[in-house]
């Protein structure tokens, strides 16, 4: 009895700092990547609590494994975009202007109870009402709107810690173009720039990288 209450002090320390480790994101939205990693770990865990008789590093090398696995595709994630959408996906625009996309719906495999739940979620119950709805990475739902004089869109990431969102960009009628007019102006290059937002009318807000 001992031997198993020691064991698993020491597997719950391990658990709570590796998850501590893989950052916050891992305690809240959980990505698919993510919720892999977290599985995988809880029944690495739960293994090595109920053999006894197997070896307490049987248990403890993959989890730091897998944390260390974890920790090296999020800083190549982050490096190389083409990997993070490979392996995360990319936010998906499911309604526009008040129209449903059902091609992206069929995509994402939504059904229509799916987005009424979520509207209902979000305090909407009118999809005439909505600007626009956008499918997260995550699988969440964030509902955007429509104003009262109908004359403004959400603003959209545009640039992300030095790669431009040519997709975005053409969203609020914006092209690479204005924002390489937009650098030269700032008298920036791309890769200094950590954050760029900007709507239809070009309004933006940008923050640069700090050295």
């Amino acid at each position: 009895m001992p031997v198993i209450l020691i064991r698993t002090l020491l597997l719950h320390a391990l658990v709570i700092c590796a998850v501590r480790l893989m950052g916050k994101k891992q305690l809240g939205e959980l990505q698919p990547s993510a919720l892999v990693t977290t599985i995988l770990i809880s029944n690495i865990a739960t293994l090595a609590l109920e053999d006894p008789d197997l070896p307490l590093l049987a248990g403890v090398i993959p989890i730091l494994a897998i944390v260390c696995i974890d920790i090296f595709v999020t800083v190549f994630s982050r490096k190389y975009d083409r990997v993070r959408r490979a392996i995360t996906g990319s936010p998906r625009v499911i309604i526009r202007d008040g129209v449903i996309d059902q091609s992206e719906m069929k995509n994402l495999r939504y059904t229509i109870q799916d987005l009424m739940e979520a509207m209902r979620d979000a305090g909407i119950f009118d999809i005439a009402k909505v600007q626009f709805a956008i499918a997260e990475t995550t699988g969440k739902i964030n509902f955007f709107e429509k104003p009262g004089d109908n004359s403004c869109n959400p603003p959209v990431l545009a640039v992300s810690d030095g790669k431009a969102d040519n997709d975005a960009l053409y969203e609020v009628g914006l092209d690479e173009k204005w924002l390489r007019k937009l650098l030269y102006e700032k008298d920036l290059t791309l890769a200094k720039v950590f954050l760029l937002t900007t709507d239809k009318n070009g309004d933006y807000y940008l923050v640069e990288k700090q050295p």
